[in-house]
């Protein structure tokens, strides 16, 4: 087939058109989609674009499923039921754009603060995910968004200790002799770091997966610690323990390239091995031994992710890890150091796509969007400010995802709370709008994407035309800016110049066209020599920023708000890590991935249900004081005694009775970064 750098829709031979993946995975893959008489026939990997190699998961190879799925929104609807019904009747798009911008500048002329943006990572791109959208929102003068909702705990750890969203390229743990995979699970959730990691193992390095659950990665591992739901913090500095005992230090690293090392080494020293595995409920000789193969292998590396931080001492616990590294100059090597996120190492001109200087001169309150349950329903008052009147959800699908979601529904069922969703299926959210706008999906529109896994930009160039009325995000608040009489030329612009906006000339723009991708230029071994992005230029063992803040300096351990052992009502920890054909809530209208899931399940150990007479495939009920929800019973080792696994995220009305495992989630926060604490969570299971 010949490689199209164009949209053709007219000509009969098949095309191939270059785009990216959208969605909140660290992998960023590049796609090219087979368009035949203006039908996109096939997604498929880049076997160009290094990382993706031709490679894709099983959710987004299905990707032409999902666009042209049956029930895809294509026309703009209004509500005509009781919210919450789902009931609509299409409308065109000047009678939904007129009536919103009337409605929203009645709001605004008393108070625009009671109007709140809520979006997340529904698509990853910075043309629809990230531009039109917050200029529109910062010339209202609307509520800001704290997007807490997954990583902010971890981006916050990074940056109070190595300066930014930062670390080794991926590519080199293809090369390291030792790999502690802590938090993740990237067979399903970041495949092309597991093929590197494969082709470790296949040369001999040992693989190491850190997780309460063992998951399909700790299948293949050498070694797996199903340490306690948060407690990875204590883990950490009892390695950092046994690596000061036994001299596991690279010295002249620590003292050229860090921060704060008499004091960490202080701290570090009063966790003993044995302290550590109490907490942790792990073997106190496997805690021993990790640390003498991290201490003594050369190069070693860390790959964390988002599963460890979704507790109360989140950030202390991604402190305490990046602390790692820079003990045994682990950076001196490009096979050596950790990685959680490297977006922070793109030149993304924010600034220039979001316009923060169309605000008005007093900044607007913040929303933290984990606490959405809570603030939906709080009425004006001197401390909160105004009842929020208004929401407009795009990118993300709250209902089915935010914690303690019986609130969130709550919430949304005010008859007085004036909702618009952009959206391509009538999700959970969805039936509460009222207004309900069609979105394109990523074969229609344009975009330009980073990625928090590698450290290349990518182009996402539409393959076929908008399906029926639907409109690109950053062109509906193009439409809606023009409506409500908005005249700077910001909201004149295209999303292909937005493209173009968003790194300027940071990036061949050129170059992206004609291969689809682009490599940053970096150093191989970004810290062999320091030159961490902090203050000091070191790695900051302490946090000078985070005691001004009246906080604790150093990383430590902080027990989860909802500590296992403290509630006899509610004994098992709970984590809820995503259902491997699923993305969070998307993808689970996609019949044929939904069929491989089939329903919403609950993995508990076999002593935990022998006591509670659950078999497998029994109906059981998860309940705490927050509410319930019913899943099937999986009775497996893949839970740790006193540790349930309720895989998520299934849309509310596809699951068993309405709910689902957010109806057990709370809304308390994490130490650093205001995150939410998805797996800090106590319940009781019986049988339903």
């Amino acid at each position: 087939m010949s490689m199209s750098l164009t949209k053709d829709t007219t000509s009969s031979a098949p095309i191939q058109v270059r785009g990216a993946c959208p969605h909140d995975c660290p992998d960023s893959c590049a796609l090219l989609t087979t368009v035949e008489n203006g039908v996109a026939t096939r997604v498929q990997g880049n076997p160009g674009h290094p990382h993706t190699d031709g490679v894709l998961c099983t959710k987004v190879a299905r990707y032409t499923e999902r666009s042209y799925h049956a029930e895809r929104l294509l026309v703009p609807l209004r509500r005509s039921g009781p919210k919450g019904s789902g009931q609509f009747v299409p409308v065109s798009w000047d009678q939904a754009l007129a009536d919103i911008a009337g409605r929203l500048q009645a709001i605004a002329a008393r108070a625009p603060e009671a109007i709140l943006p809520y979006s997340y990572a529904g698509t990853m791109g910075l043309v629809q995910g990230e531009s039109m959208d917050r200029r529109f929102f910062h010339r209202l003068g609307a509520s800001q968004l704290e997007r807490t909702i997954c990583a902010s705990a971890g981006a916050e750890a990074l940056a109070q200790t190595l300066g930014d969203k930062v670390g080794m390229k991926l590519e080199f743990f293809a090369q390291a002799r030792l790999i502690l995979i802590w938090g993740s699970n990237p067979i399903g959730s970041h495949l092309h770091f597991w093929r590197y990691a494969q082709q470790a193992k296949r040369n001999g390095a040992r693989l190491v997966c850190i997780d309460p659950r063992k998951t399909e990665t700790a299948d293949k591992c050498h070694e797996h610690l199903a340490l306690r739901p948060g407690t990875d913090a204590a883990l950490a500095l009892a390695l950092m323990h046994e690596l000061i005992r036994n001299d596991w230090l690279d010295h002249d690293y620590i003292a050229r390239h860090t921060l704060g090392w008499q004091a960490l080494r202080e701290r570090a020293l009063q966790w003993t091995p044995e302290r550590a595995a109490d907490v942790c409920g792990l073997p106190v000789a496997q805690i021993r031994q990790l640390a003498r193969d991290y201490g003594s292998t050369r190069p070693a590396a860390i790959r964390l992710n988002y599963g460890m931080q979704r507790v109360r001492g989140a950030g202390n616990a991604v402190r305490a890890v990046v602390c790692l590294p820079a003990l045994t100059g682990a950076w001196r090597d490009p096979a050596g150091g950790v990685l959680l996120s490297s977006a922070g190492q793109f030149p993304v001109r924010r600034a220039v796509l979001q316009r923060p200087d169309l605000m008005p001169a007093r900044r607007p309150r913040s929303i933290n969007m984990s606490t959405i349950g809570d603030d939906l329903l709080r009425p004006t008052s001197a401390s909160f400010g105004p009842q929020i009147e208004a929401v407009i959800v795009y990118n993300s699908n709250p209902v089915a995802v935010a914690p303690e979601s019986g609130k969130v529904v709550q919430g949304f069922a005010r008859e007085d709370l004036f909702t618009v969703v952009l959206e391509h299926f009538q999700t959970d959210t969805a039936d509460y709008a009222d207004y309900l706008l069609p979105a394109t999906t990523q074969l229609e529109h344009w975009d330009i994407h980073l990625s928090y896994g590698h450290t290349d930009i990518l182009l996402n160039r539409p393959a076929i035309a908008p399906l029926g009325q639907a409109r690109s995000n950053a062109r509906i608040f193009r439409d809606l800016a023009a409506q409500m009489g908005f005249a700077e030329p910001a909201f004149a612009d295209q999303d292909e110049q937005l493209c173009r906006q968003a790194f300027g000339d940071a990036v061949d723009y050129a170059r992206l066209q004609e291969q689809g991708f682009a490599t940053l230029e970096l150093p191989d071994a970004p810290f062999a020599a320091g030159g961490f992005p902090t203050p000091s230029g070191k790695c900051e063992f302490f946090s000078a920023r985070l005691a001004a803040q009246g906080l604790d300096g150093l990383p430590d351990y902080l027990p989860n708000h909802e500590l296992q052992g403290s509630s006899a009502r509610h004994p098992l920890a709970m984590i809820s890590p995503p259902a491997r054909h699923f993305l969070n809530s998307t993808f689970v209208n996609v019949r044929s991935l939904r069929a491989i899931e089939i329903e919403p399940l609950l993995e508990i150990h076999p002593d935990d249900a022998q006591a509670r007479g659950i078999a497998s495939g029994s109906l059981v009920r998860v309940f705490n004081d927050r509410g319930s929800y019913h899943c099937r019973a999986s009775v497996s080792h893949r839970a740790r005694p006193g540790v349930v696994n309720g895989l998520g995220i299934w849309w509310r009305k596809l699951g068993l009775n309405g709910t689902n495992v957010n109806q057990v989630t709370g809304q308390a926060l994490t130490d650093l970064g205001r995150a939410a604490t998805f797996y800090d969570c106590l319940v009781q299971v019986a049988v339903a």
